[in-house]
């Protein structure tokens, strides 16, 4: 009867469905030495999961507390970096029109503005030769995609005419 019993536990076992209760009954049976012989090849599962509970860590792990203070300072850096930016633009006062600026800062305004446009230009002709690059890239594609279909029908108008 107890054999008959421990067999059904094991099934269940095996369908992970016994209780905690059960799966103890099932370490004390095979941590005893009258296990039946066809059972003899469960007992040293159970000795292991036995001995993996017994297990512990004993090693110290190092705690690293050094890095979070140098993360808070870099946060209260950005914070004031962002304040800085709000507030200098503001510190100024009214701001300036480009007729109260003197000859000189109208002349550099002027030439940064000409050397912004000719970046502009240069940046908007490379973005055209990218899109004619994409625009080939995606016609090589597609002539690829075709060509693999006539491979496909070449292969299967051979095997046709080779079964005939």
């Amino acid at each position: 009867m107890v054999l008959n019993n421990i067999e059904e536990l094991l099934e269940k076992y095996n369908n992970a469905e016994t209780s905690l209760k059960e799966e103890a009954q099932l370490k004390a049976y095979f941590a005893s030495d009258g296990v039946a012989t066809h059972l003899e090849h469960y007992k040293p599962m159970f000795q292991y999961f036995s001995l993996s509970q017994q297990e512990q860590y004993t090693k110290d792990v190092p705690l690293n507390t050094k890095k979070t203070k140098l993360y808070q300072w870099i946060s209260v850096a950005a914070v004031a970096v962002l304040m800085l930016g709000i507030f200098i633009p503001n510190w100024q006062g009214e701001g300036r029109t480009f007729a109260s600026l003197s000859q000189q800062e109208q002349e550099a305004y002027t030439k940064t503005m000409e050397a912004f446009k000719l970046v502009s230009i240069g940046m908007n002709e490379g973005k055209q030769q990218l899109n004619s690059l994409a625009m080939v890239s995606d016609n090589l594609n597609q002539g690829i995609e075709e060509a693999s279909r006539l491979s496909e029908f070449s292969k299967t108008t051979n095997k046709i005419f080779k079964n005939k």
